[in-house]
């Protein structure tokens, strides 16, 4: 007969002592942003989710370590989360929400993933995105409570799941060739649904 002894529960910690996580892909056009905005972007990981972080300049990659003090075995994984989104290019305070909320996500597509355009058509696809000193992509932003990026042909959302597929779902659109004003009317009415379903 088996003893107690074999079957005793282990002693371990709530989080591996030496867990670490490289966010590499450091581009070009973010080291300057990164640079400026250091001090906000190590004050949510070091002070709230108590992580040590390093920026390794030989590999150009920000480097996250658990401490003694990392509490939440998550930690890691939200911190990697909002380093990336930062280098996508999203603003610090926009970020933030990902280390705040759970619901929170980021998702990226191209443009030619939705339809093969080259040249100038291309271009104007996402101009048509972007819009006017930026007033489509705003109207889609305060729509849907999403924040997007276009950057040259990848275009970046960041919100929750549902809210991520409403402005997917306007994006696509514009891409394929409808008129704005048609867009705004649809992606409205589904907003308008998701408000009185919540």
């Amino acid at each position: 007969m088996l003893s107690k002894e074999l079957f005793r529960p282990s002693q371990l910690p709530a989080v591996a002592a030496e867990a670490i996580s490289e966010v590499s892909g450091t581009k070009y056009n973010r080291a300057t942003p990164l640079r400026e905005n250091w001090e906000s972007i190590l004050m949510p990981l070091v002070e709230f989710l108590k992580l040590q972080v390093r920026f390794n300049t030989r590999t150009r990659s920000v480097e996250l370590k658990t401490s003694p003090h990392t509490t939440n075995a998550s930690s890691l994984q939200k911190g990697a989360d909002f380093v990336s989104a930062f280098l996508l290019g999203f603003e610090v305070q926009d970020a933030v929400a990902l280390l705040r909320l759970d619901d929170l996500s980021v998702e990226s597509f191209q443009v030619p993933d939705v339809k093969m355009l080259k040249g100038d058509h291309l271009s104007r696809a996402v101009g048509r995105i972007a819009g006017q000193d930026g007033k489509t992509r705003f109207a889609i932003e305060n729509a849907t409570r999403t924040r997007i990026v276009v950057a040259d042909t990848r275009i970046h959302l960041l919100g929750s799941y549902a809210n991520i597929r409403v402005a997917r779902n306007a994006i696509c659109d514009l891409i394929l060739g409808a008129p704005p004003g048609k867009v705004y009317n649809n992606m409205r009415n589904v907003a308008k649904r998701m408000n009185e379903r919540y």
